[in-house]
């Protein structure tokens, strides 16, 4: 894939200079959502879901399966990227809906870092020597990171972290698998880096990462719109016994119909006050409420996230994070 396939044929100017608010209904949001994933299954021909087991990637990945369902489509696999710092209800919530939506899962892992972190016993925060590392790792922190320590901390939530566990674990699946496009559950208003992104936004620079394109469903979408198109499409048309009209829960063991959190394709985290998964080391609970219940106009929906990597998004995006 050393340059990008000829066969896709997309806009990539699609949503520039648009907002949530250009959609101005959830029924408008999730019509162009449809209309996206379907002109990517339709243009790709090895494309794959990015699953990360939080509400905006699995609202994406049911948009994938009712699309390819609807449409007769080959559901795409999902590729997970293992960072090893994960809540263990994520990984429990992945392999259950893994399971039970027929999913092919492809783990996406840094193979070289897990193994070192392994043979040493070590835990989040303990140091890496660089020297210790593969020529391809030491090649990203030396040469496109520019970092020159002779260690960097195993923690997920820094420069060298992010790269190595997320965007590096990312980029050599791409690669091996040859994805060409991988739909995304990113948004307008997550973060200020992710603005300006389009619908169908290229990543064709081979200096960097495999060329591909990002495949992004939900841009549209804010937070509150996320969590409405749960409770009102998602959770109804999947779990049997949960009221038509849409339920809200009030708290974290209010279900109806004597469900519990199993039968529910949200993680239990949301239900507990978290309002952003990103790892078990850094990321804490935003309120004693569920997500959905929050104050999600007034307050950040990442303020539970270490905030050296919030800083540094702009970097990390023009590396291959998502």
């Amino acid at each position: 894939m050393s340059e990008f396939p000829d066969y896709v044929d997309v806009d990539y100017t699609g949503g520039e200079g648009e907002d949530p608010e250009d959609y101005p209904t959830l029924e408008e949001k999730i019509e162009k959502a449809v209309e996206v994933v379907k002109t990517g299954l339709e243009e790709y021909e090895t494309p794959a879901i990015m699953w990360t087991g939080g509400k905006d990637s699995t609202l994406t990945l049911y948009f994938v399966k009712e699309v390819a369902e609807q449409y007769g489509y080959d559901l795409p696999p999902a590729v997970f990227i293992d960072h090893y710092q994960h809540f263990d209800e994520l990984l429990d919530f992945v392999d259950r809906w893994a399971e039970e939506w027929d999913l092919d899962v492809i783990f996406a892992r840094n193979e070289d870092v897990g193994e070192y972190v392994d043979e040493h016993g070590l835990e989040p925060g303990d140091d890496i020597p660089v020297d210790e590392l593969s020529e391809h790792n030491q090649h990203h922190i030396r040469n496109i990171l520019e970092y020159e320590e002779d260690t960097f901390p195993f923690l997920l939530d820094t420069y060298v972290g992010n790269h190595l566990l997320k965007t590096v674990a990312l980029n050599n699946t791409l690669e091996e698998h040859d994805i060409d496009g991988i739909i995304s559950g990113i948004r307008w208003d997550e973060q200020e880096a992710r603005a300006d992104e389009t619908f169908f936004s290229p990543r064709h620079n081979p200096d960097i990462y495999p060329p591909h394109d990002r495949i992004q469903p939900i841009l549209q979408f804010d937070e509150a719109d996320v969590w409405d198109a749960f409770w009102y499409y998602v959770v109804p048309e999947t779990v049997e016994g949960f009221p038509d009209d849409g339920y809200v829960p009030q708290d974290y063991d209010d279900l109806p119909n004597e469900l519990t959190h199993e039968d529910i394709p949200v993680s239990p985290k949301y239900f507990a006050g978290f309002r952003s998964l990103g790892s078990e080391i850094s990321t804490e609970k935003s309120d004693e409420e569920p997500a959905w219940l929050q104050d999600l106009e007034n307050t950040t929906e990442r303020a539970g996230r270490a905030q050296d990597k919030e800083d540094l998004m702009e970097r990390l995006r023009d590396l291959g994070y998502m």
